[in-house]
């Protein structure tokens, strides 16, 4: 299976692709089950061990995934929630979080074959569940349209980071491609609109070592031998606020936006960096000026050298 969509506009790509996908909404089920493995104690059901081993998850909520299917035994078949307590036994169980916000921004796809999918990822929305998103993450989102299990992100993007984002169709191929960003044989482009640096001279290699901050949702900058590297370049001028290129050659957490605001150009709307701003943080009318716009490699499995742009325009 392949697609490759031309330039048409984004109304359009939707309309000649996408309408038996839309109405597929994502569920639980759409994200691989986490696995437990039932510890030594005198409950009497499994049941009760589940909810006093996660006790943030009310015994009603256990209930109703029980009910619907959602706890499952080493074979994946659903098993009932007066399954008396085995020590050692594996279960799986699939998370969700009750009444779960949805995103209103749409993805797309801008290339799939049966090894590649690249998605044109809008802000705000996760890649992969983490905190208060499970069903509203761009994985779970794709699962759902395509019915593909074995759907796997080769690398992440901030929530608020718009922009490109590969994903393995399938485990066979997996690995060739994981091998491109460990061995750094793709070349990653951003842009960003953030203020001017007239002080300073480009291109500019910024290269420090940065360490996870606090609170535990931020990184900083640390002394000690550098672990990432940046570099910058202007691509356009206009007054106070630049538009800058920028390229990472590795790939920390949140290390565009750190390096950025070291620089003392923090990326416009930039929610975190360099303090922190809850009021923008999910201001839909206030996305974070950064796109992952461009990804450049050869293809592992074909030989091909493949270049995809991004469709998305940061506000400029």
């Amino acid at each position: 299976m392949q697609i490759r969509y031309s330039n048409t506009s984004s109304q359009e790509k939707q309309s000649k692709y996408e309408p038996h996908w839309l109405n597929k909404q994502p569920t639980p089920r759409h994200i691989n089950a986490s696995t437990f493995v039932l510890p030594y104690g005198k409950w009497r059901t499994v049941l009760d061990c589940l909810c006093d081993s996660f006790p943030a998850i009310t015994r009603e909520c256990w209930l109703n995934r029980f009910e619907r299917g959602l706890i499952l035994d080493n074979s994946q078949s659903p098993i009932a929630h007066d399954l008396p307590h085995q020590t050692g036994l594996r279960i799986y169980y699939f998370r969700e979080i009750a009444n779960e916000k949805p995103i209103p921004v749409q993805e797309s796809i801008l290339y799939m074959d049966e090894h590649l999918l690249i998605a044109d990822k809008p802000h705000f929305l996760p890649v992969t569940p983490a905190g208060d998103y499970v069903s509203q993450t761009l994985l779970a989102r794709l699962v759902a349209r395509l019915n593909n299990f074995e759907l796997q992100p080769l690398h992440r993007i901030d929530r608020h980071t718009a922009g490109l984002v590969m994903f393995s169709v399938q485990k066979k191929s997996r690995a060739a491609y994981q091998a491109l960003f460990r061995d750094r044989k793709i070349e990653k482009r951003y842009e960003a609109i953030a203020p001017a640096l007239p002080q300073i001279a480009f291109p500019h290699i910024r290269a420090t070592r940065i360490e996870r901050g606090e609170p535990f949702f931020l990184s900083q900058e640390t002394a000690g031998t550098a672990n990432s590297q940046t570099i910058i370049d202007v691509i356009e001028r206009r007054a106070d606020l630049w538009k800058y290129a920028l390229n990472p050659v590795t790939g920390k957490k949140h290390q565009l936006r750190l390096h950025m605001s070291a620089l003392g150009a923090p990326i416009y709307n930039d929610a975190f960096y360099p303090s922190v701003n809850d009021d923008v943080a999910d201001d839909y009318q206030k996305p974070l000026q950064l796109l992952a716009s461009e990804l450049t490699f050869v293809d592992p499995v074909s030989g091909v050298k493949r270049h995809f742009k991004s469709e998305q325009r940061l506000l400029w």
